[in-house]
């Protein structure tokens, strides 16, 4: 089993490990944190940090076993890669466009709402125009080379991770009374049912509402095929990234339950400006309507990198067309970062156009496609685990990454993912989402044997052709 994919070897390898683990840190800490964690809260309760917990748990173990094929076997097509090379040529094709097509949705949301709070600052400045900006800045940051992208990622993430520091401790300092506020610390609790007042029904509400807010770290094993030694830079960036990404949750989390009353719907809409104003900054809301900026581009960037990589190694495989793999001078796949920042572009005009109807069952699509690919990986790690260990032995080597507890701790992992299936078809809410991410599957799933038809019988009449 060869070490890396011929692909990665036209990419350029201008990424370091510290642009690996600031991208990782960066995916993962975005608006979702910054303005969804409040919906865990009212769910659960206090008890939304067990909700993080477990989800966190469920991504620390899917992402050590990506890590562990990643650093065995670098791609820029990832967990699509291994997907086929464990499972068949259907599991990469699906997993390959479902995670483009997922991406850039999720680059049209990402456009919408910088538009949309840039909006809000200075009316006078029409949102399309404040897109525009935005596309063309960062699909010109995509252009220029990997090394340029990778530093333009370290320091939005490097604000980010201050951001959340400095709030971890601004809440500390308020916790042990060093910033004196009005209103009960953590004597909320017992006033309003304890620290799990919806009892486990809460807690499995809040599983649902956070299991998707660590999507985006997935990145790194895409990203490593373009480091300067791709087996050891994601093996060093995966080692501490996955428990400082959960501390910086579940200590935020954690901040805002000892401050916050669960029942307290208006504060819990954007729980770290509540925080900053009880500390007394006036300015508190700004501050945040800056970094959900930040956030956001910074999310911008680092998905054009992710979707253009992803349809340079479908374009390589022969899942999409050739035009795809067209590397610049630079070595970048120009074509694929020109193609996905204008279906970005796309994704941004069906918010503005679609009827809320549709573009609903489009997002509910996107909702839950991040557990199609989680259940994959774990699939995947499970058949491939054997291969690579022989293919490192043949080597004399040994694995440089290994995923923990192989195989009943993957087991455990992929029950556990089948279980928060399970509890999504049993919400009203979330059941949508299932819904139209299996219909998206199918559709996938349909093109590919229809092209792998046409294939075959145009293969048939070149063989007779010849005859």
């Amino acid at each position: 089993m060869s070490t890396t994919d011929d692909q990665s070897q036209q990419l350029a390898h201008g990424l370091r490990p510290r642009h690996l683990t600031m991208m990782g840190l960066g995916s993962a800490i975005g608006a979702g944190l910054f303005l969804g964690s409040g919906l865990g809260i009212a769910a659960a309760g206090p008890a939304v940090l067990l909700s993080y917990a477990i989800a966190g748990a469920i991504v620390v173990l899917v992402m050590r076993m990506l890590a562990e094929m990643a650093s065995a076997l670098p791609s820029s097509g990832s967990f699509s890669v291994y997907a086929e090379a464990a499972l068949g040529r259907w599991a990469g094709f699906l997993l390959g466009w479902l995670y483009w097509f997922t991406i850039v949705m999720v680059l049209g949301v990402e456009v919408t709402g910088v538009a949309g709070i840039v909006h809000g600052w200075w009316p006078a400045v029409p949102q399309w125009a404040v897109a525009a900006v935005v596309v063309a800045v960062f699909g010109a940051i995509n252009l220029v080379g990997v090394r340029h992208f990778g530093e333009a990622e370290f320091w939005f993430a490097a604000i980010k991770v201050a951001a959340i520091v400095g709030f971890l401790v601004l809440g500390l300092l308020i916790v042990i009374g060093a910033v004196p506020v009005a209103g009960s610390v953590l004597g909320d609790w017992a006033a309003n049912g304890g620290f799990a007042p919806a009892g486990l029904p809460g807690i499995a509400a809040g599983l649902l509402t956070v299991v998707f807010a660590f999507g985006g770290i997935e990145i790194v094993t895409i990203a490593a095929a373009e480091a300067r030694d791709p087996s050891a830079a994601v093996a060093t960036a995966t080692r501490t990234i996955l428990w400082r990404i959960l501390f910086f949750y579940v200590g935020s989390v954690a901040i805002m339950v000892a401050l916050i009353p669960w029942t307290d719907t208006a504060r819990l809409e954007s729980p770290f400006v509540s925080v900053l104003q009880m500390a007394g900054f006036d300015g508190a809301a700004r501050l945040m309507e800056v970094v959900v900026v930040l956030a956001l581009l910074s999310a911008f960037n680092a998905n054009v990198y992710a979707t253009s990589r992803m349809l340079f190694s479908l374009g390589g495989r022969g899942d999409a067309p050739a035009l795809a793999t067209r590397v610049s001078r630079r070595e970048v796949p120009w074509v694929a970062v020109l193609v996905s920042v204008f279906f970005g572009v796309v994704a941004v005009l069906l918010n503005y156009l679609l009827p809320e109807s549709l573009l609903g069952v489009l997002l509910n699509a996107v909702g839950s496609a991040l557990l199609v690919v989680w259940l994959l990986i774990v699939v995947s790690q499970l058949r491939l685990r054997p291969q690579l260990e022989a293919a490192a032995a043949e080597r004399g080597e040994t694995l440089r990454l290994r995923a923990w507890g192989y195989p009943w701790l993957s087991w455990a992992t992929l029950v556990a993912l089948l279980a928060v299936v399970g509890l999504m078809l049993s919400d009203d809410a979330a059941r949508p989402q299932i819904a139209a991410t299996a219909g998206l599957v199918v559709v996938i799933l349909a093109v590919y044997w229809i092209a792998r038809a046409v294939r075959r019988t145009s293969a048939g009449a070149g063989e007779r052709a010849q005859r």
